[in-house]
């Protein structure tokens, strides 16, 4: 119980804390680029405009993926990222399981100079509204 006192004396503090955490995740999340929803991805994908870079690993990807989606998993993006160099005039629409590793590997992305994007919800989202999916 003695943290429920500190909390309740220092709450000032405590307020300050979770308000600064709270930006910190945002401006992190920021960084690896804007959050698309499916229709927007959809969107961008049917001109031709993007190519979705799924970061999940193998066995995830195998089980299924987005049509033409590149299967680079995040641990290995950052040695991998010339794979993407032909597509340098398109967004890159990062994908991955639930939007846990996506804001990271933007960053990476981002940072060499690509347009990025994140799948907004990730592939649960994208399975979740019954959109196509590839296995193999």
């Amino acid at each position: 119980m003695n943290w429920m006192n500190f909390i309740t004396e220092q709450w000032l503090l405590v307020s300050l804390l979770s308000a600064l955490i709270v930006a910190l995740a945002v401006l992190e999340s920021r960084k690896g680029g804007k959050a698309l929803n499916f229709h927007e991805a959809t969107r961008l994908l049917n001109q031709d405009l993007a190519i979705i870079v799924d970061v999940r690993d193998a066995k995830e990807y195998g089980a299924g993926h987005i049509v033409d989606a590149l299967n680079i998993p995040h641990t290995k993006l950052q040695g991998r990222t010339s794979e993407l160099e032909k597509y340098r005039s398109k967004t890159i629409i990062v994908a991955d399981k639930m939007g846990q590793h996506a804001g990271t590997a933007g960053k990476v992305l981002a940072d060499q100079g690509f347009t990025v994007t994140r799948l907004q919800g990730g592939m649960s989202e994208w399975v979740g509204q019954n959109l196509p999916v590839v296995k193999g």
